[in-house]
Protein backbone atom coordinates (compact mmCIF):
# COMPACT_ATOMS: atom_id res chain seq x y z
CA UNK A 1 0.00 0.00 0.00
CA UNK A 2 1.23 3.48 -0.79
CA UNK A 3 2.90 5.56 1.91
CA UNK A 4 0.28 8.30 1.39
CA UNK A 5 -2.52 5.90 2.36
CA UNK A 6 -0.60 4.76 5.47
CA UNK A 7 -0.02 8.39 6.51
CA UNK A 8 -3.71 9.09 5.93
CA UNK A 9 -4.60 6.11 8.13
CA UNK A 10 -2.53 7.47 11.01
CA UNK A 11 -4.04 10.95 10.62
CA UNK A 12 -7.50 9.41 10.50
CA UNK A 13 -6.83 7.33 13.64
CA UNK A 14 -5.64 10.39 15.58
CA UNK A 15 -8.54 12.53 14.36
CA UNK A 16 -11.07 9.80 15.20
CA UNK A 17 -9.63 9.49 18.72
CA UNK A 18 -9.97 13.26 19.12
CA UNK A 19 -13.63 13.03 18.12
CA UNK A 20 -14.24 10.27 20.68
CA UNK A 21 -12.53 12.25 23.45
CA UNK A 22 -14.24 15.51 22.49
CA UNK A 23 -17.62 13.71 22.53
CA UNK A 24 -16.99 12.85 26.20
CA UNK A 25 -15.89 9.25 25.76
CA UNK A 26 -13.56 8.09 28.50
CA UNK A 27 -10.03 6.63 28.44
CA UNK A 28 -9.59 6.99 24.69
CA UNK A 29 -6.37 5.48 23.38
CA UNK A 30 -4.78 4.87 19.98
CA UNK A 31 -2.63 1.75 19.65
CA UNK A 32 -0.07 1.50 16.86
CA UNK A 33 -0.25 -2.14 15.77
CA UNK A 34 1.99 -1.90 12.70
CA UNK A 35 4.19 -5.00 12.65
CA UNK A 36 2.17 -6.58 15.48
CA UNK A 37 -1.18 -7.29 13.84
CA UNK A 38 -1.60 -8.86 10.41
CA UNK A 39 -5.10 -7.37 10.19
CA UNK A 40 -4.80 -3.63 10.95
CA UNK A 41 -2.37 -0.83 11.72
CA UNK A 42 -4.26 1.12 14.40
CA UNK A 43 -6.81 0.41 17.10
CA UNK A 44 -8.81 3.15 18.72
CA UNK A 45 -10.30 2.03 22.02
CA UNK A 46 -12.69 4.21 23.97
CA UNK A 47 -15.43 3.90 26.57
CA UNK A 48 -18.80 5.49 25.95
CA UNK A 49 -21.07 6.88 28.63
CA UNK A 50 -24.40 5.68 27.16
CA UNK A 51 -25.78 3.83 24.12
CA UNK A 52 -26.83 7.11 22.56
CA UNK A 53 -23.45 8.75 23.13
CA UNK A 54 -21.66 5.70 21.72
CA UNK A 55 -23.76 5.82 18.54
CA UNK A 56 -23.06 9.55 18.23
CA UNK A 57 -19.32 8.89 18.42
CA UNK A 58 -19.66 6.14 15.79
CA UNK A 59 -21.65 8.47 13.53
CA UNK A 60 -19.15 11.33 13.93
CA UNK A 61 -16.19 9.05 13.17
CA UNK A 62 -18.03 7.62 10.14
CA UNK A 63 -18.61 11.18 8.87
CA UNK A 64 -14.92 11.98 9.36
CA UNK A 65 -14.09 8.87 7.33
CA UNK A 66 -16.33 10.06 4.52
CA UNK A 67 -14.62 13.48 4.49
CA UNK A 68 -11.15 11.89 4.59
CA UNK A 69 -12.14 9.33 1.94
CA UNK A 70 -11.58 6.37 4.24
CA UNK A 71 -13.90 3.51 3.30
CA UNK A 72 -15.74 1.79 6.12
CA UNK A 73 -15.78 -1.94 5.40
CA UNK A 74 -17.84 -2.98 8.39
CA UNK A 75 -19.84 -1.89 11.38
CA UNK A 76 -21.06 -4.13 14.19
CA UNK A 77 -22.88 -3.65 17.48
CA UNK A 78 -24.42 -0.30 16.56
CA UNK A 79 -27.98 -1.22 17.56
CA UNK A 80 -27.00 -2.88 20.86
CA UNK A 81 -24.65 -0.08 21.90
CA UNK A 82 -22.44 -2.23 24.16
CA UNK A 83 -19.46 -2.60 21.79
CA UNK A 84 -19.55 -0.77 18.51
CA UNK A 85 -16.86 -1.78 16.05
CA UNK A 86 -16.04 0.31 12.98
CA UNK A 87 -13.67 -1.35 10.52
CA UNK A 88 -11.72 0.86 8.14
CA UNK A 89 -9.17 -1.95 7.44
CA UNK A 90 -6.04 0.02 8.47
CA UNK A 91 -7.92 1.55 11.41
CA UNK A 92 -10.35 -0.33 13.66
CA UNK A 93 -12.44 1.65 16.15
CA UNK A 94 -13.75 -0.02 19.32
CA UNK A 95 -16.38 1.95 21.25
CA UNK A 96 -17.17 -0.01 24.41
CA UNK A 97 -19.43 0.42 27.36
CA UNK A 98 -17.48 0.10 30.63
CA UNK A 99 -18.49 -3.53 31.30
CA UNK A 100 -17.49 -4.81 27.85
CA UNK A 101 -14.24 -2.87 27.84
CA UNK A 102 -13.23 -4.43 31.16
CA UNK A 103 -14.27 -7.90 29.99
CA UNK A 104 -12.44 -7.88 26.64
CA UNK A 105 -9.44 -5.86 27.89
CA UNK A 106 -7.91 -5.21 24.48
CA UNK A 107 -5.19 -3.07 26.07
CA UNK A 108 -3.85 -6.17 27.84
CA UNK A 109 -4.09 -8.25 24.66
CA UNK A 110 -2.06 -5.62 22.77
CA UNK A 111 0.02 -4.55 25.77
CA UNK A 112 3.24 -4.31 23.76
CA UNK A 113 1.75 -1.85 21.26
CA UNK A 114 2.85 1.77 21.27
CA UNK A 115 0.21 4.29 22.41
CA UNK A 116 -0.01 7.35 20.20
CA UNK A 117 -0.72 10.81 21.59
CA UNK A 118 -3.50 12.92 20.09
CA UNK A 119 -4.84 16.39 20.73
CA UNK A 120 -8.15 16.99 22.47
CA UNK A 121 -10.19 20.14 22.70
CA UNK A 122 -10.03 21.77 26.11
CA UNK A 123 -13.57 22.78 27.05
CA UNK A 124 -12.63 24.26 30.43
Amino acid sequence: MAKVQKDNSKQFALAAAKIAADCHSENTIVLDLKGKSPATDYFIITTGTSNRQMRTVADEISELARVMEMTRFGRAGYEQGRWILLDFIDVVVHIFDAEYRDYYDLELLWGDAKKLKFQTTDFS
